[in-house]
């Protein structure tokens, strides 16, 4: 065996290792949560075992599918916003200096302010849906902000006054140097504020929960609770939890198609 040859067997063996070891590691997983909850002779309503909580997945599929399409639909809204946000703003700060001191801090705040005390605030004077959208987009928008700064400020100043030498406008720059370049830094932060979007809006339908309304996902845990439902709240929890994988891996799919034929990153890892 040649020493490509090697590097393909390698690669393959790796991209099955990924896949195989954390499904083992859940097996292995639901296999003592089993053993725990036989072995101490654990009630339903204090912690259901992983076969209770799959045949109350699929007893109440129907409701819980149609909550969990609710807060998908807000999720990716509020995903939506904060990429058009967070790009345009972080170009806004690329082209001007003042404009970045003056609003960049107001970013920063809605960053470190806890999206648990903001929802009721906004619970007020918001209709429901629109306070729900706005703290997904809240707490997705600053990862986007952050990140695409970032990458529109760390371009190599060589490739920067050549392109001046050149005689290229500043839109010229921004559209053919900038925005290419900064592209891996903007998809990274897309993949954090996929989750961060999907959070948010869970927070929110909570606090609507708490008052009698909404119909999405968190709402349906939050009413479990209340009606010691505990098997339905542990599958709306492993619903909610599958669909934040799968936005997290359709993100990342999204990067790498994105930048595998031209970005170190993408093409290292295909190597």
């Amino acid at each position: 065996m040649n020493e490509n040859e090697h590097m393909s067997a390698t690669a393959r063996r790796d991209r099955v290792l990924r896949i195989l070891l954390p499904i083992l590691t859940i097996l292995v997983g639901g296999v003592i949560w089993h053993l725990v909850v036989r072995i101490n002779d654990i009630p339903p309503y204090v912690l259901p075992g992983p076969g209770l909580v799959a045949r109350t997945l699929i007893a109440d599929w129907a409701t819980l599918w149609d909550s969990l399409l609710v807060t998908l639909v807000t999720t990716f809204q509020g995903l939506l916003l904060a990429l058009i946000g967070g790009v345009g703003l972080a170009i806004l700060f690329n082209l001007s200096r003042l404009v970045e001191y003056a609003f960049y801090p107001y970013a920063v705040i809605l960053q470190v302010t806890p999206i648990v005390a903001i929802a009721p605030l906004l619970l007020i004077y918001l209709p429901q849906h629109l306070a729900v959208l706005a703290c997904a987009w809240i707490v997705a928008f600053f990862p986007v902000l952050a990140n695409t700064t970032l990458g529109l400020n760390s371009i190599d100043h060589n490739l920067r006054d050549l392109f001046r030498l050149c005689g290229a406008t500043r839109w010229q720059v921004l559209f053919r140097l900038k925005l290419p370049a900064a592209l891996p830094y903007m998809l990274e932060g897309l993949k954090i504020a996929g989750g961060l979007s999907l959070i948010g809006a869970v927070v929110a339908e909570i606090a609507a929960g708490s008052a009698g309304a909404g119909s999405g996902l968190a709402y349906r845990i939050a009413e479990s609770g209340y009606r010691l439902n505990i098997p339905r709240m542990f599958a709306a929890l492993l619903l909610l939890s599958i669909a934040g994988i799968v936005i997290f891996f359709a993100l990342s799919a999204l990067s790498h198609l994105a930048l595998r034929r031209w970005h170190e990153s993408a093409i290292e890892r295909e190597s």
